[in-house]
Order: structure tokens, then sequence, then C-alpha cells
């Protein structure tokens, strides 16, 4: 009734959703040399919240930056890479991930 057209509207955000998982597709299969869909992004949640937790978003909601969130996952990048050259283990680095993210909703609370 507003003169929106749904439908194409509809078929552009499906297309362009394929569009990006096609390419993060392409990505993921040059990381890891092969594509495996049992182990394939396993933990990118824990990846995904923390970022966004390191970026200042509170946990109890509100707002948050995009800029906050794109310093978040520069750090949480910086930590993963650092952790992969010393050799830390997998189970650590998890570990490490959800330490940071209590951290960060105590200083959170604090404010």
């Amino acid at each position: 009734m507003s003169t929106i057209r749904v439908d194409r509207v509809k078929i552009g955000v499906y297309s362009l959703a394929g569009l990006l998982v096609s390419l993060a597709a392409i990505i993921e299969t040059s990381r890891l040399n092969s594509i495996s869909s049992s182990s394939s992004g396993q933990a990118y949640e824990l990846d995904a919240i923390a970022a966004v937790i390191i970026g200042g978003t509170r946990m109890t909601g509100g707002r948050g930056k995009i800029i906050g969130t794109l310093f978040g996952v520069l750090i949480l990048g910086i930590l993963n890479n650092m952790m992969n050259l010393m050799n830390v283990s997998p189970h650590l680095q998890g570990f490490v991930k959800g330490l940071i993210i209590i951290v960060a909703v105590v200083f959170q609370k604090r404010e």
C-alpha cells in the first residue's frame, strides 16, 4: 500500500545474503584448505559475542557503537593470533576468551 515493492526487496535481500555467504565460504575454505561441514565455524559465536562485549556493548542491553565493535574484533583478532603463535591449546583459548568476556562484563557493571 505504501508503494514499497516487497517482492523486489525480498529478492534483493536474499540475493545479497547468498552472495555474502558464498564469499564467506570461499574465505573459510581458503583458510582451512578444505571444508568440513561438521567442524567449520565451530565456536565462532563465542568470538562474535566476545568482540561485541570488548567493543563496549552491554550484555544487559542498551546501545553499542559499530566502531567499538570493530575495535573489539581487532583486539580479539590480535589476541587469537598471539595465542596461535604461542601454540596455546584451543581449549585454553576458549577459556581465555570466556575470561575476557567475564572481565568486560564486570567492568561494565561497575559503571
